[in-house]
């Protein structure tokens, strides 16, 4: 099978389908190795020989338009599964937040996968097409490559976006969950929509952190920038703390190195991230991949739409692998973390619940 990706970007009633006939994607082993690059990116957590960056170069672009769907009410799928994923999460968060108390970091995030075996498999465009309808306020990807297999993504998070003059990035953390009675599935969300949600402590110094840390890069490049938040956000079934940052680069010759300065950011590694990012891939129970990585396409001088690889599922014929994280203090409490978790994985699952039968 050949390379390609499907991508619809928010609030766009078409998709842009891509596809490399010719050779392989090109694999880089740093992020810093995009400066002056172009193509659709899939860049992993942290890059590794088996997970490298790969930079699809599409000899076929197509635009094609897709059917207006129906939102579906959220349910929640369960699995086999469940209780022995609990037990082992309740493990490796005692682990992670021992050296948060101890003062070792500031801020770390927790994440943890959950595959779901189908009977048969579900044709993976399909899936792409029901994820664009049910979330059309969301960047979703569906991509393919021989290295990194099939990964379907629904994420409401911008790493960098721009057209080579003007730039946006955001600091996403922070989350809540509502329940369908909250949700307005026929207006896009827009700032103040959520002005009843009361947030934590917790939640707010958690956004804090991520926006402080995205402050720092965009000076660390001469970027002069405006801050606009933080306001709530909602992303499907659940509400996140957003600030958005607006710059300009006086050149985009280095766009790669900002990237790696920004990736990952706090929303999905920790503080400090390179002692947090090691930590992460020592501990947790199973490797990320290309979860909490980026994807989309890039262009120093034209359209560059990066998103953080949130809400992901990793398909395998009929095996699919679900990855949600969250941002954990000191003060954080297993099971309220363990249920943002379950929150966040039932974006994807609800797409499998779509397809099976009770």
């Amino acid at each position: 099978m050949n390379s390609f990706a499907l991508y619809r970007l928010p609030h766009f009633h078409h998709y842009i389908k891509v596809v490399q006939h010719g050779g392989q994607p090109l694999e880089l082993s740093s992020v810093a190795d995009l400066n002056g690059r172009k193509g659709f990116v899939l860049a992993p957590f942290s890059p590794t020989p088996s997970h490298p960056i790969l930079l699809l170069q599409p000899d076929e672009v197509e635009q094609i338009e897709f059917p207006i769907g129906t939102h579906n009410p959220y349910k929640h799928l369960e699995n086999a599964e469940n209780e022995e994923d609990k037990k082992r999460y309740a493990t490796i968060f005692e682990r992670f937040h021992e050296q948060l108390e101890h003062g070792n970091f500031r801020k770390i995030v927790l994440a943890r996968s959950s595959e779901i075996n189908l009977q048969s498999s579900l044709p993976a465009e399909e899936l792409f097409i029901q994820a664009c309808q049910r979330y059309p306020h969301m960047m979703v990807v569906l991509v393919y490559t021989p290295k990194s297999g099939m990964w379907l993504m629904a994420t409401p998070e911008i790493l960098l976006k721009g057209d080579g003059l003007e730039w946006h990035t955001m600091a996403l953390a922070g989350t809540m969950q509502l329940d369908a009675s909250q949700m307005d599935f026929d207006n896009p969300p827009h700032p103040g929509e959520a002005e009843q949600i009361r947030w934590s402590q917790k939640n707010i110094q958690e956004q804090r952190y991520v926006a402080r840390y995205i402050e720092d890069c965009l000076r660390k490049y001469g970027a002069e920038f405006n801050e606009e938040g933080p306001y709530t956000t909602r992303a499907a079934n659940l509400v996140h703390l957003r600030s958005n940052f607006h710059f300009r680069l006086p050149q985009t010759k280095k766009l790669g190195e900002l990237l790696d300065s920004l990736h990952p950011t706090p929303a999905v590694c920790g503080i400090p991230k390179d002692i947090c990012r090691q930590f992460i891939i020592d501990h947790e129970a199973h490797p990320r991949g290309y979860y909490s990585g980026f994807v989309g396409p890039i262009d120093t001088q034209g359209e560059t739409h990066l998103y953080v690889s949130l809400r992901c599922m990793q398909i395998q014929n009929n095996q699919y692998r679900l990855y949600a994280g969250g941002g954990l203090l000191a003060d954080s409490i297993c099971e309220q973390e363990w249920k943002e978790t379950e929150a966040k994985m039932d974006t994807m699952k609800g797409l499998l619940y779509d397809n099976t039968t009770e």
